[in-house]
């Protein structure tokens, strides 16, 4: 019952629901070579699919920082599928398109066969990231305010940037951008410096070796980078602004409203009821306040002093939300500082407080008793067990043998849950690396069992009864050992035709009722008990395993792995 669940940290991270808050974002192209700076994840679909109708679209190249090699000397890198630092797609070859995907937070290469043009690209929002190379191979954008008229010229948008001692771009830092035509000597063009506007579409080549993460004059600590994923249970999150101008900023924080998912993502139920939270110290409490949307009055403003850092707490009303556990709220947290330098989109997220998903748990038995009146009780040291099991909208519970995360293979690829691999895509055709989670406990062939218990809850004062049925030929029956010829199901001449059930094996069958309480029934105290963590008194009773009938108990704790209500329940 005191397990702390170390080992499912990188779990919980891994399976954390990504955001899908949609914006459309329009790019100028040159005929010719353009760089331009995916800011959102346009991951939903391929790079074929994306570009369908943008024939005069041939080729795509993605690049990818290596600091281990060296591109950048006086010029930029010149793109070779012979390099690591290149992913490549080409319409007309198929042998030339390993670039299957555009992720955020990366430069691309696209070349417009035809005159000049625009692409539109719709994306989830992202948080801005940027990783500079002690190579001096950087092509890179970043996320500048304004319109063309007004975008921050380059020597002031990296007036505060840290380069050892000093701030700035160091004198004679080649800055070159893509102007169109065929790649050569003036395209990527130097641009300079001092006139030249920071265009937040565009990726350019930043010949300057350093180590830094500089992304803006503004910098923005998210809760992670997934942006402010309230997901069912968290109520509060925080955002960190440092201000690394000399002058104090004002920023203005309002609400836009996200796009319709593409088809085959999560359908958007509506906008994030997001609220700011200040702390009053006459009520030793927060005060909240509804963020109005983008545009409207009076605006929400925070002004962080120069060199100084703000945090800007940030709460959900989630009395407005819906009870529908697969029900989906996403908005864009939108914004700008008063010196029109950044424009920044975090995504936002929230889902209603119901126990749907994945879980995992952890039964700690640690008393066993028969009929018998010779048998014993507590036993010398609890016993674990493992179980793996999901609940879905409509109040199934089921426990699963084996369970499967990552992008499904259905279309549009979105991230889910299934319970075959062949459902999942495969580490070198995703993005986001799948991931396995197994229990042994389950019989062969039984990849689920459906909880006797109809419309389940996960809640205190509630029970979940699940009867698992080893059959007296289950490979997994203890009964039955593929080595023994005692315990191998066949008479002494290996017959074609195995026994009956009761003469060496027997059907087992196991009750176990989860009954969960408001509180750790051992007495002790565990964090974020009832939301995060849910857990009660473990009780089993099995037949078939000794004449007499067993029953076990002790006590169980589950964390949920994610939060998906839905789960692709096709058998492997």
């Amino acid at each position: 019952m005191k397990s702390h669940y170390l080992l499912l940290g990188a779990f919980l991270l891994a399976l954390s629901p990504l955001s899908a808050q949609w914006y459309s974002k329009t790019y100028s192209l040159a005929a010719g070579w353009n760089g331009i700076w995916l800011h959102g994840d346009a991951s939903y679909t391929t790079v074929s699919e994306l570009f369908a109708s943008n024939t005069n679209i041939t080729e795509v190249w993605r690049w990818n920082p290596n600091p281990d090699k060296i591109q950048f000397s006086s010029s930029p890198s010149t793109p070779t599928t012979n390099s690591d630092e290149w992913t490549v797609w080409k319409r007309d070859d198929a042998t030339e398109q390993v670039l299957q995907r555009m992720v955020a937070s990366s430069a691309y290469l696209i070349n417009n066969a035809g005159s000049a043009t625009t692409i539109t690209i719709k994306q989830q929002a992202r948080s801005p990231a940027n990783t500079w190379l002690i190579s001096g191979s950087n092509f890179m954008g970043f996320p500048s305010a304004g319109t063309s008229s007004s975008w921050p010229i380059l020597s002031n948008y990296f007036a505060s940037f840290i380069n050892g001692s000093n701030t700035g771009l160091p004198s004679g830092t080649g800055v070159y951008k893509y102007v169109g035509g065929a790649l050569s000597g003036s395209n990527p063009l130097q641009v300079v410096n001092t006139t030249e506007r920071l265009d937040p579409d565009k990726a350019y080549w930043i010949n300057l070796a350093t180590v830094s993460n500089f992304s803006g004059p503004i910098e923005y600590e998210v809760p992670g980078s997934g942006g402010l994923l309230f997901g069912r249970t968290a109520s509060a999150l925080t955002v960190g602004v440092m201000n690394r101008t000399t002058s104090s900023i004002t920023l203005t924080i309002s609400l836009d409203g996200s796009e319709a998912a593409p088809t085959g993502q999560s359908a958007i139920r509506g906008a994030v009821p997001l609220t700011k939270r200040v702390f009053n110290s006459t009520t030793n409490s927060y005060d909240e306040t509804a963020i109005l949307a983008t545009g409207s009055s009076p605006a929400y403003t925070v002004t962080v002093a120069a060199g100084g850092r703000a945090n800007l707490d940030f709460g959900v009303n989630r009395a407005s939300l819906s009870t529908t556990s697969s029900d989906f709220y996403a908005s864009i947290l939108r914004i700008k500082d008063s010196a029109g330098l950044t424009d920044v989109r975090l995504p936002v997220s929230v889902q209603p407080a119901t126990a749907a998903g994945l879980w995992i748990a952890r039964a700690q038995v640690a008393r066993v008793s028969s009929t018998l009146t010779s048998s014993g009780d507590t036993t010398t040291r609890p016993f674990t067990l493992p179980v793996l099991m999901h609940l879905d909208s409509a109040g199934n519970a089921r426990m699963l043998r084996q369970a499967f995360s990552g992008r499904l293979v259905t279309s549009g690829n979105p991230l889910g849950l299934a319970i075959s691999e062949s459902r999942v895509l495969g580490a070198s055709t995703s993005d986001v690396k799948p991931m396995r989670f197994y229990m042994p406990m389950m019989p062969a062939g039984s990849p689920t069992i459906t909880a006797s218990t109809s419309n389940a809850t996960f809640a205190a004062g509630s029970s979940v009864l699940w009867n698992i049925t080893h059959s007296y030929n289950d490979p997994l029956n203890p009964f039955v050992h593929t080595y023994h010829p005692d315990h191998d199901n066949l008479d002494a001449r290996f017959s074609a035709t195995p026994l009956a059930a009761g003469q060496e094996s027997y059907t087992i069958v196991r009750a176990c009722t989860f009954s969960f309480t408001s509180s750790p029934p051992d007495g002790s105290t565990v964090t974020g008990w009832g939301t995060t963590v849910l857990g009660g008194n473990y009780t089993e009773t099995l037949t078939g395993l000794n004449k007499a009938m067993l029953s076990v108990s002790g006590t169980f704790a589950m964390r949920r792995l994610s939060e998906s209500a839905d789960i692709d329940l096709t058998t492997p």
